[in-house]
């Protein structure tokens, strides 16, 4: 069942976004002080191309300062606009039947999208 919600979601807008998303990284990684931010929309980027049947979980050294202040820079300046993005995309999509499995990913995406310093994909 995940390769075909995987193959649906591709189909549907997936690769777009995970092609922005990988796009932004690679721009934030020319800068070397935007590497750290860049690894992670590269990982968001890398989560929203193949969601089903992958899983976000905390590191379990996760906690640092570096991982403290560098998820309150990203939610500043892209997070938020990030998690609304899927927010909104859950919540269009919760409408139907057909669109739950859809809307379940993205919910799925939104506390990584807000705080990806710390967190794994599985």
């Amino acid at each position: 069942m995940s390769t075909l919600g995987n193959i649906l979601w591709l189909i549907f807008g997936g690769l777009t976004t995970a092609i922005s998303y990988i796009t932004v990284g690679i721009g934030y990684c020319v800068t070397i002080i935007g590497i750290p931010w860049g690894i992670q929309a590269i990982k968001i980027g890398i989560a929203s191309l193949l969601p089903f049947g992958m899983e976000v979980r905390t590191k379990r050294d996760s906690g640092g300062l570096f991982e403290l202040i560098a998820n309150l820079i990203w939610v500043v300046l892209a997070g938020w606009a990030i998690a609304l993005h899927h927010l909104v995309w859950a919540l269009l999509l919760a409408i139907t039947v057909v669109g739950l499995p859809f809307a379940a990913q993205h919910m799925k995406l939104v506390p990584l999208s807000l705080f990806p310093f710390g967190k794994e994909l599985r």
